[in-house]
């Protein structure tokens, strides 16, 4: 039987009609976001609305993402959490559904946000680009506070003692161990140190503020150890031949090293499922973005 082909002009008034539908949601987004309308009312003006109304078309995940502070990470949660599909429509939204985003909405407008501190970790395997993000954060985020860890090994070209990493002999490493004065310390492929003061992460959580920190997957075992409350962030690579090509193209190993050190990430890639939260580093920008909003940082 053959395939009927609506004719050309239906072909392009359909498009016309995708496109004005298309624009419609925009705009819609766009009120949100600019506080001219509220989310809630959006949500409302789509139940009541034609199934398809431009407001019952709009998928709830972008109507939250349009609300100023929520991002990709927190509507991810927040839907996960309501019960409700990340490609659900909000006029395709069951009663106990709708019930259950109106109070989250309700909430949101509604609830004065207080001040928390959250210790977050951010690990991944070699090369992944942990550095590339925290130096991202660091620059486009200056109100979150990164912990500083010390390490027995040389700086690299363009590090700074004190911002990057505290550079301390073995003797003053073995010291900092014996009183007490790492939150976590390990030995990192078989040949540096590596360890995070407890003193001015405590200091920070005591005061409100939130922490960062950037380490190693066997640091953030023994965080967890330490500080269960404390929030890990696996980083992952796009994929596997894309690690490989950051870990060969940085050129700061010799090619004996770079193999031992992609053994050693098969190994940290099996970790991912002993973390709270995935982000993949597809885009730096990107991956710092949803590492910020989990630290609920203002302006993130």
């Amino acid at each position: 039987m053959s395939r009927l082909t609506p004719p050309e002009v239906d072909r392009v008034a359909a498009s016309r009609a995708a496109v004005a539908a298309r624009r419609a949601r925009a705009a819609i987004k766009n009120s949100v976001a600019s506080g001219e309308k509220r989310a809630l009312e959006v949500a409302e003006s789509g139940w009541a609305a034609e199934p398809s109304a431009p407001e019952a078309t709009l998928r709830v995940r972008e109507l939250l993402m349009s609300i100023p502070t929520v991002g990709a990470t927190r509507a991810d949660r927040a839907l996960d959490e309501l019960g409700i599909a990340h490609s659900k429509r909000v006029g395709g939204l069951g009663i106990r559904q709708r019930a259950r985003l109106r109070d989250y909405l309700l909430t949101r407008e509604g609830r004065v946000e207080t001040p928390h501190s959250r210790l977050v970790v951010l690990a991944g395997p070699t090369a992944v680009g942990k550095g590339s993000v925290s130096s991202f954060i660091r620059e486009n985020y200056p109100d979150v506070m990164f912990s500083v860890s010390a390490t027995t090994r040389a700086p690299r070209p363009g590090e700074v003692d004190g911002e990057h990493y505290y550079f301390i002999s073995d003797d003053e490493f073995d010291r900092m161990v014996r009183d007490g004065e790492f939150l976590e310390y390990a030995t990192v492929h078989n040949a540096y140190r590596y360890g995070t003061p407890r003193p001015p992460v405590d200091a920070a959580l005591a005061s409100g503020r939130s922490v960062l920190l950037e380490i190693d997957l066997q640091g953030a075992r023994a965080v967890r150890r330490a500080m269960p409350e404390a929030l890990l962030v696996f980083l992952l690579p796009p994929s596997w031949e894309e690690l490989v090509r950051r870990l060969v193209g940085r050129g700061t190993e010799p090619p004996a090293e770079q193999a031992r050190r992609l053994e050693t990430a098969k190994v940290e890639l099996r970790a991912q499922d002993e973390f709270d939260v995935r982000v993949v580093n597809r885009d730096v920008g990107q991956a710092a973005r949803e590492v910020v909003e989990l630290l609920a940082v203002p302006g993130a």
